[in-house]
């Protein structure tokens, strides 16, 4: 990873490696697709299928949904930076072959999807009872599904303590969630390691933490401010 999470491998027993950045971008503007296909016939267009054109990059290897509103979807990337950097480069190869594009894009971040390791067995079916949000129907799916409220995400739980973590918007949100799972895995006895000495997550960059932290407190912040707005509102 380039950013947010400290670069970690599968190698050990307890790891968090980001699978997939998918980003979004708005140019504002109306976009000839069929220009496009004229100059960059490498790329992939079936209107009368789909009405996005799909333009990939080798590096970084990622797929640029192009739809002629001027919206773009980047799928593909393994960090925020990397996303941006596709979004920018295929915006950069289009303006350089002749396609006109005018302002610059807003980029966001849509979802990030990531795999982690804990390490340990998880008791699945204690989990059940033992989190909150839950649905596990192991004859149809051998995972637990677990919602997790702060940060928002969605977190597969195996038994094998291997994990798939989507929803997040920001890197450091999945370091969050890992680590918070863990814990609380631990705090109410779901989760067993083999050995004395129990799998550890590399901590988490500080400065990012900080910044994640500042974010949930404005929006919390902001909505209790709505809140009471409304409240005055309905009293008045």
């Amino acid at each position: 990873m380039e950013e947010g999470l400290p670069v970690l491998s599968d190698k050990g027993s307890a790891f968090i490696n980001i699978e997939n950045v998918v980003a979004s971008a708005t140019l504002k503007q109306q976009i000839d697709l069929n220009a496009i296909v004229r100059v960059f016939p490498g790329v992939e267009y079936r209107p009368e299928q789909f009405p996005g054109l799909v333009y990939r990059l080798k590096k970084p290897k990622t797929a640029t949904l192009i739809f002629s509103s001027g919206k773009m979807v980047c799928t593909g990337a393994k960090s925020e930076r990397q996303a941006r950097k596709a979004v920018l480069k295929v915006i950069d190869e289009l303006k350089r072959d002749g396609i006109v594009i005018l302002g610059k894009p807003e980029i966001t971040i849509q979802n990030i999807v990531a795999s982690a390791g804990l390490g340990g067995y998880i008791d699945l079916e204690k989990a059940t009872y033992g989190l909150k949000k839950t649905m596990y129907e192991p004859e149809q799916f051998p995972g637990l599904i677990y919602r997790m409220d702060e940060p928002k995400v969605v977190i597969l739980l195996f038994a094998s303590g291997k994990l798939v973590c989507t929803g997040a918007r920001r890197e450091i949100q999945v370091g969050i969630a890992v680590n918070k799972l863990q814990q609380i895995l631990e705090s109410k006895s779901l989760i067993t390691y083999e050995g004395t000495e129990k799998p550890r997550l590399p901590p988490l960059p500080a400065k990012e933490l900080e910044k994640e932290q500042l974010k949930v407190d404005q929006a919390k912040a902001k909505q209790e401010k709505e809140k009471t707005e409304k409240k005055d509102e309905v009293e008045d």
